[in-house]
């Protein structure tokens, strides 16, 4: 005959009891079964809650599951938060995502509102676009650091193909020379151009099930794809071009490389509108401007090798030792500068027998050799300039300024 006491202790005791169900373990985001422990923990008591509302009377009633539900999805959403946010491996971040579904659609076909669980995978989404960026930094990184930085060479017809169902590539030219032949870029070229499609999948991969329109989709991976170019790939492209080691032919082959990814980003631009079906012409599509990167590296490639030819000059014009006091001239040029246009003569070989199609790389190779000689020449002449006007130089002979003048005249032949 208590019934009211019987009530409101049934209804305190539950409380007290979801608030324990609702308690997270300490270590919940090291492994799925944590997190899985946790969601049936709370299901179950909100199943338990329902099926009471249905079969009994009076014992509970619907604003007092709202208000527990309002209490636990708080509650579920911070512990959430804070969970996920240690978590740096995707597959957990994915898995997870997938549990968090199942939650919530179960509990939404008892009625309970969820929405809020579903814009909290959006934020978690980010989070796993982030971690995604950091396992394919290291991706690129280790595609970069292992190429060789030459020409693939093709023996036979099956290699032929294979590349070119890895890669975007189509040259006239080429097909018609015999075999062994060469593919223009080294392998780093399909390697990371495959290594953007497993990302693409991989992003698409959180999306399902989110009840998300397919320009929400489409959206979500072109950015975090944009993100991959200009950020991760950026990165790991300008650490090559500023290694200490890297030689003029690596550059040359880099610059020859990110012209070819640049081109191949129309054909990732169509592999993102096959997966998601928005066509590119729809309004809000974000467009792939990570293309940039690629001319980001291209151009930072140029400026090193400048920069490598004026420091390799700058180790020959070390070596001038001029006799300003010279009574005659030499009969030839000074060896110090016969021995500078030995190298410079050599390095700008590297640029007239490169591989592949006519009009990219002659046009593209001769562009930079063009304005590498003409960068080379120009620090030749001041740097010579500055030697004849040096402070420490105080007189003059004739015989020195003739001798000079070969040196001068040498430069010019």
């Amino acid at each position: 005959g208590a019934r009211e006491t019987f009530e409101n202790y049934y209804r305190k005791q539950r409380r007290k009891q979801a608030r324990l169900v609702l308690q997270p373990p300490s270590n919940m985001h090291e492994t799925l079964d944590g997190y899985r422990k946790y969601f049936n923990q709370i299901v179950g008591f909100f199943v338990v809650e329902d099926h009471i509302l249905h079969t009994t009377q009076g014992l509970v009633n619907r604003a007092y599951i709202d208000e527990l539900w309002e209490m636990a999805l708080s509650k579920t959403i911070a512990a959430l938060r804070t969970h996920s946010s240690y978590c740096s491996d995707p597959s957990l971040v994915l898995d997870l995502k997938n549990l968090i579904v199942l939650f919530a659609d179960t509990l939404q076909g008892y009625g309970f509102p969820v929405n809020q669980l579903f814009d909290m995978l959006l934020e978690i989404q980010d989070q796993y676009s982030e971690t995604l960026l950091k396992k394919w930094s290291g991706v690129f990184r280790n595609i970069l650091d292992s190429d060789n930085y030459s020409p693939i060479p093709v023996m036979n017809e099956d290699i032929y193909k294979k590349i070119v169902g890895q890669f975007p590539f189509q040259d006239a030219e080429l097909e018609k020379q015999p075999f062994p032949k060469k593919f223009p870029f080294s392998e780093f070229v399909p390697k990371v151009y495959n290594q953007i499609k497993e990302f693409i999948y991989a992003c698409l991969k959180f999306s399902e099930d989110l009840h998300l329109s397919s320009t929400e989709v489409d959206d979500m991976i072109r950015k975090s794809t944009n993100l991959l170019l200009t950020r991760t790939l950026s990165n790991c492209l300008q650490n090559v071009i500023k290694r200490k080691n890297v030689g003029l032919t690596e550059l040359v082959q880099i610059i020859i490389n990110t012209t070819h990814l640049e081109k191949s980003c129309k054909f990732l631009e169509e592999f993102i509108t096959n997966i998601t079906n928005v066509l590119p012409e729809t309004v809000h599509t974000t467009k792939l401007y990570g293309t940039t990167t690629f001319k980001d590296a291209r151009h930072a490639a140029e400026e090193e090798i400048y920069t490598n030819l004026n420091q390799k000059i700058d180790q020959f014009l070390q070596l001038a030792d001029y006799d300003w006091m010279a009574m005659e001239p030499g009969s030839k040029a000074s060896d110090y500068l016969v021995d500078l246009i030995g190298f410079l003569r050599s390095t700008f070989a590297v640029f007239t027998h490169l591989p592949g199609d006519v009009d990219v790389h002659s046009t593209m190779s001769g562009k930079v050799a063009q304005t590498a000689c003409m960068s080379a020449c120009k620090h030749l002449s001041t740097s010579l300039m500055q030697l004849l006007l040096e402070a420490e130089v105080r007189q003059l002979t004739l015989g020195a300024l003739q001798q000079f003048n070969l040196d001068v005249e040498e430069c010019e032949r």
